[in-house]
């Protein structure tokens, strides 16, 4: 969990609003600071209401978020022993196989290998079986935006979240992620899933909790957007190894994907 938020808390912050609301005091004279910005932002009063209605700090949200220390403290040997095990390669090479169509058609139009999504797939939900994470979005990014560390990066998910809503993707019983307010099978931060959201399945949504399709084409697209090269290796060294730090800047875990990859890919 937390992947894209490790990626990308230093851009986020970069891209932050210049006009924020002001952090902290009275939480729900805070929401509807934030509600009439999504409305400036093209969120309809609608949405905003029903995202808002009820919606409390979350204690265990900032509890989660003060105590977090820095999340590869293993060496890479100790932290790919309890990420790639024999049971998630297995597990792994079946769905390479049952979605043998599908990656293959993301391949050639994304370049990125079937191997390398199914890893990252793997690695973040256990291949969508595994905790996506069972928090209400909207009340975890409210909580850490009212929060003066970080207000101006989780006011951006925060209305990026209730954009998801306005756009149809997701209703609200299905914006439930982790304690960053990560979202789906691949695990993406609000912001990222309107950025880099592929509608693969042509259902006219992108749903990145349920459909298979939409997650790995979204996941690709992320890669190849930030300058993934087709066809060229991705290990320690390469510069397709620097592309996936937009996927998470920890070189531990960039390696267990890596690793994960290779032995999916072996024969």
């Amino acid at each position: 969990m937390h992947t894209l938020l490790a990626s990308l808390l230093i851009l986020l912050a970069l891209a932050a609003p210049a006009h924020a609301a002001p952090c902290g005091g009275d939480f729900n004279a805070f929401l509807a600071t934030i509600g009439r910005e999504a409305e400036a932002q093209g969120v309809s009063r609608r949405v905003v209401d029903a995202a808002f209605a009820g919606v409390a700090e979350d204690a265990a949200v900032l509890a989660f978020d003060r105590r977090q220390r820095g999340t590869f403290q293993k060496s890479f040997e100790q932290y790919a022993a309890t990420r790639v095990s024999a049971g998630r390669v297995s597990r792994g090479k079946q769905l390479l196989q049952r979605h043998a169509a599908l990656l293959g058609r993301i391949e050639r139009q994304y370049g990125v290998p079937p191997e390398l999504l199914v890893a990252i797939w793997g690695l973040e939900s256990d291949f969508g079986s595994g905790d996506m994470g069972s928090r209400p979005v909207v009340r975890t990014l409210a909580t850490l935006a009212h929060d003066c560390r970080r207000t101006e990066l989780f006011q951006r998910e925060l209305i990026a979240a209730l954009k998801i809503v306005q756009r149809g993707d997701l209703p609200l019983r299905d914006m439930v992620g982790a304690f960053a307010g990560e979202l789906g099978q691949t695990q993406f931060l609000p912001s990222s899933y309107l950025k880099y959201g592929v509608d693969y399945d042509g259902n006219g949504h992108v749903d990145l909790r349920h459909s298979v399709p939409d997650v790995l084409a979204s996941t690709a697209n992320l890669l190849r957007t930030n300058g993934w090269q087709a066809g060229a290796p991705f290990t320690e060294g390469t510069a397709n190894f620097e592309v996936m730090r937009e996927w998470n800047r920890a070189v531990v875990y960039r390696k267990t994907m890596a690793l994960f990859a290779a032995r999916l890919a072996a024969r």
